[in-house]
């Protein structure tokens, strides 16, 4: 438990439904900063802190350790707090779902300091803690055969390594993988990768990905455009019951590199 948070919390005379009716935010989320690794968003935290008399970094000190990009930070406060992610990758694994060495990679012939990538992938992985910790969110991902497919690096070894890994993942309760195959014909995933995010009010809100810049959505419209999408790529994917016909597809692709 974050104690200092409960302290403060206590010492301000508020509760969780208090503090929740100021902010317009539902109790629950109040009450999960009180766990670790759940941190406010960034537009709450600094008027949480003003309420509570307490600085930032004294009620949740890993904000100063954070090693993700300052633009990347709302989008990873939001993962910590939602209660189900749905992400379709086109190109890669999705983030949340790879290795050390597969994050690595995706970083080659960026213009980067070895330091500089070094803070991304520990960032990168950091994320990974919200598919095993207690009440961690459902994530549903959805991905191109050709992701798996497609060598990184250049290394048969990392590749049979990261869907050995994707496999392992597939199998957590709180995983669903499903495979779109590679002769399927033109669909709505080729525009691109997305994730979309449900917080315990029941908001919903995307990240959208594109070479030039992210971008967090929350317009009712987009989200239903996004939803609509989702839903047709998902469509085109293997199932994951019956059979696990994805599970199998992810266990072949994993042998062929080895």
């Amino acid at each position: 438990m974050n104690h200092a948070f409960v302290a403060a919390l206590a010492d301000a005379g508020h509760t969780a439904e208090s503090l929740a009716g100021h902010l317009g935010v539902h109790p629950k989320t109040v009450a999960r900063w009180a766990n670790p690794g759940h941190i406010p968003q960034s537009r709450h935290r600094a008027t949480v802190a003003n309420m509570l008399g307490r600085p930032v970094d004294a009620l949740w000190p890993d904000v100063v350790k954070r090693r993700e990009p300052v633009w990347f930070r709302p989008w990873v406060d939001i993962e910590r707090e939602a209660v189900a992610l749905r992400a379709f990758q086109l190109a890669w694994v999705p983030g949340l779902l790879q290795t050390e060495a597969y994050a690595r990679a995706t970083f080659i012939g960026q213009p980067l300091t070895p330091a500089e990538v070094a803070d991304l992938v520990a960032a990168r992985l950091d994320r990974q803690a919200i598919l095993t910790r207690e009440r961690g969110p459902l994530f549903v991902a959805v991905v191109d055969e050709q992701v798996l497919r497609r060598p990184a690096a250049d290394d048969r070894q990392l590749m049979a390594a990261q869907l050995s890994h994707l496999v392992a993942c597939a199998e957590l309760p709180t995983v669903q993988l499903h495979i779109v195959p590679r002769d399927t014909s033109t669909y709505p995933g080729l525009d691109g990768p997305f994730t979309l995010a449900e917080l315990p009010d029941g908001t919903r809100v995307a990240h959208v990905d594109s070479q030039a810049r992210a971008q967090i959505i929350d317009q009712a419209s987009e989200i239903a455009t996004l939803e609509r999408r989702w839903e047709r790529i998902r469509g085109e994917a293997l199932p994951r019951g019956r059979s696990l016909r994805s599970l199998d597809l992810l266990r072949e692709a994993a042998t062929a590199w080895t």
